[in-house]
């Protein structure tokens, strides 16, 4: 097995990520990027993100709205999206991981996670 090279660009991507709780689209990192490598393209910036969620580094998030956002924060936590303005706000709650044995008491599989995504409206447009 190769083992990944380090890259400048995919650091850059990274501390980004992790420097915003935006949740910012590929286009979103690329515009912040390209500020420190001018010649970086969308395509390189797509394939690092996906680096970085395949290696567990960043989390893809589909919330409906037919486009990919991304977050740097991989604790457990949940997220909540808002209708009318359409951002996307990290959730603070309890644990509710109990969910998983609620799942599972009538599934036969196994149960390794989940995703929840809870919507509305934010504060500011309520």
């Amino acid at each position: 097995m190769n083992p990944t090279r380090y890259s400048k660009q995919r650091e850059a991507i990274k501390t980004y990520l992790l420097s915003t709780k935006t949740h910012p689209t590929a286009e979103a990192v690329y515009t912040s990027i390209q500020q420190e490598f001018p010649n970086i393209s969308l395509g390189t910036v797509y394939r690092n993100l996906n680096f970085l969620v395949e290696h567990g580094e960043a989390f893809k998030l589909d919330v409906g709205d037919g486009i990919e956002h991304f977050d740097g924060n991989t604790a457990p936590h949940h997220h909540f999206y808002c209708r009318h303005c359409k951002r996307i706000l990290d959730l603070e709650m309890d644990s509710i991981d109990h969910i998983n044995l609620i799942a599972k008491a009538g599934f036969d599989g196994i149960i390794e996670g989940h995703t929840i995504y809870f919507h509305g409206l934010c504060p500011d447009c309520k």
